[in-house]
């Protein structure tokens, strides 16, 4: 298991610093999710040849590997105009003209995606067919996560999607702060992936549907949002030990991302206390960290 880090938390530091910070806080891997200087939410990329080298350089440096790349378009949607401009952006790497392949192949890119909202309307089925092609010819392996507000929410639904798309390079990927919003049941929904399962979010949260659907109380009453959290282990109501138990028996062996967004103000210490839970989880049930 590859334990790596989004580094959201610290999207203000400037982009050369974030491998060796990364490095301090005992991570090898990073899960490089959206920031303005670099690759903003839904916008095409902001990097340039001579700032990707220098990422690079940086994360030689450091000894750390960007493990997966997390980008955010909304390339499946019912707004067409939408939809066009975020398989552009995938497409190209920026609307409008191509960018070099050797630039992603030195990032070692993996592309996780999502996209969509459940209660617009009908989902463009386009943008699969259009992209399936793109991603096989750049060598990019696809990991879809069901997400609260998205045209798919639940893991056993994505799965099938994936199953039927029926390719070794398109897999799934296993949020644990969404797993209320799959109805609790982590070990059926990770069983049911088996080895599709190859990526995973590591967040707490708390039960949205508890205190007789009261655990949030949202007006107006009837609204379609989707509540959730990204917090400490330990912090939420996700039942860790069946969590990791269950990875030891489907022999997970991909990648676990801490991706933990509500404590920038002590970001390092949050950081550093999700690597240690992992690590205590993973002794207590058999599993074990890789390195690179």
């Amino acid at each position: 298991m590859k334990i790596t880090l989004d580094p959201y938390m610290f999207r203000r530091v400037p982009l050369t610093d974030l491998p060796g910070l990364v490095a301090d806080l005992g991570y090898e891997y990073i899960e490089l999710s959206p920031r303005a200087d670099f690759m903003p939410f839904f916008l095409h990329p902001r990097a340039d040849r001579a700032q990707i080298a220098a990422f690079s350089r940086a994360l030689n440096a450091a000894g750390v590997q960007i493990a997966t790349v997390l980008p955010l378009y909304r390339w499946s949607g019912p707004d067409e105009d939408e939809r066009r401009a975020a398989v552009r952006v995938l497409e190209t790497g920026h609307p409008g003209h191509g960018r070099p392949r050797r630039e992603r192949d030195e990032l070692r890119v993996q592309r996780p995606a999502r996209g969509g909202r459940g209660q617009r309307g009908p989902v463009s089925g386009g943008s699969l067919e259009e992209l399936l092609p793109v991603f096989e010819r750049e060598d990019v392996r696809l990991v879809l996560e069901p997400h609260p507000d998205d045209f798919i929410e639940d893991g056993r639904a994505a799965v099938d999607l994936i199953r039927g798309i029926d390719k070794d390079w398109v897999s799934f990927l296993y949020c644990a702060p969404h797993t209320f919003h799959q109805g609790g049941d982590i070990e059926g929904i990770m069983k049911y992936a088996g080895p599709l399962l190859t990526h995973l979010h590591i967040a707490d949260s708390f039960d949205h549907r508890a205190s007789s659907g009261l655990r949030y109380i949202v007006n107006p009453p009837g609204s379609a949002a989707r509540i959730h959290q990204h917090l400490d282990i330990g912090q939420g109501e996700v039942d860790w030990d069946v969590f990791f138990r269950t990875l030891a028996e489907v022999n997970f062996d991909g990648i676990a991302t801490v991706c933990v967004f509500a404590w920038e103000e002590r970001a390092r210490e949050s950081s550093a206390h999700n690597l240690e839970q992992i690590r205590q989880y993973l002794a207590k049930h058999g599993g074990t960290a890789t390195s690179p």
